[in-house]
């Protein structure tokens, strides 16, 4: 049985997450384990480097998935792709060690947050930019990213119940990019939390609109205490850019 390396894109919006759900057919991973077993002809389970949220996008997802078949990695992703909806794409796909696990083996990641600062609305991009009318003080945002970045515990920035699991992460940068009307901001280290950009994002945002200080963000790293953290921000804003391996 061969095992197969894939990146993925897809636009979230009409999703569920990445997540096979039983109450739900409308999931990535369930559309790619439905096509890969008609192909196979038995089951094929698809495993990712890590399950996006309902709503979120992915320009770098990965993943993979053993299968016996006599095609090409060129031919099998040329067949997936001929039968995926229009909104999930099989950019590359290459035939790996047979140990390779897309979740196991990732050593880091890049998510992107897109913010709209404009009272003004994008009609075009309105699936993947959250927007922001108020007047937002980038350099105070920066002067709170720097407090998150290195090896911290980050369980006042996930949304997941406490429990066994480390909530250690480690953050390597925090970029913050301005485009026209547009605020970037990309995150990159070697794991992240449920929910944990978005709530990260929910807590900058609030020192940008005045609301938090800067310094605060020590504290609520010292609290660990969801309730210190910022609001949750909508998913449309947020995609996985690229998973690193070794």
């Amino acid at each position: 049985m061969k095992n197969f390396k894939m990146i993925l894109q897809y636009e979230g919006t009409r999703y569920q997450g990445w997540q096979r759900q039983d109450t739900s057919e409308n999931t990535i991973q369930g559309k790619l384990e439905r096509l890969l077993e008609k192909l196979a002809g038995e089951p094929v389970e698809v495993q990712a480097s890590g399950r996006t949220d309902a709503g979120v996008h992915a320009y770098g997802q990965a993943a993979n998935f053993k299968m016996n078949t006599d095609l090409t990695p060129e031919e099998l992703r040329d067949t997936i792709n001929r039968y995926l909806p229009e909104d999930i794409g099989v950019i590359e796909l290459t035939e790996v060690s047979p140990r390779f696990h897309s979740r196991y083996n990732e050593t880091g990641k890049i998510y992107r947050y897109r913010v709209l600062n404009s009272p003004r609305p994008h009609i075009f991009d309105r699936r993947y930019v959250y927007q922001v009318p108020e007047s937002l003080d980038i350099g105070a945002m920066k002067k709170a990213a720097e407090f998150l970045i290195g090896e911290h515990d980050f369980q006042s920035f996930t949304s997941a119940k406490k429990g066994k699991k480390s909530t250690v992460r480690r953050i390597d940068e925090i970029r913050i990019e301005t485009v026209s009307d547009e605020i970037q901001f990309i995150f990159r280290g070697n794991g992240f939390l449920y929910h944990m950009v978005r709530i990260i994002m929910g807590t900058l945002l609030s020192v940008g609109k005045g609301e938090l200080d800067a310094k605060e963000i020590r504290n609520i790293l010292t609290a660990k205490d969801r309730q210190k953290a910022g609001p949750l921000v909508p998913a449309k804003g947020l995609a996985l850019m690229e998973v690193f391996y070794e």
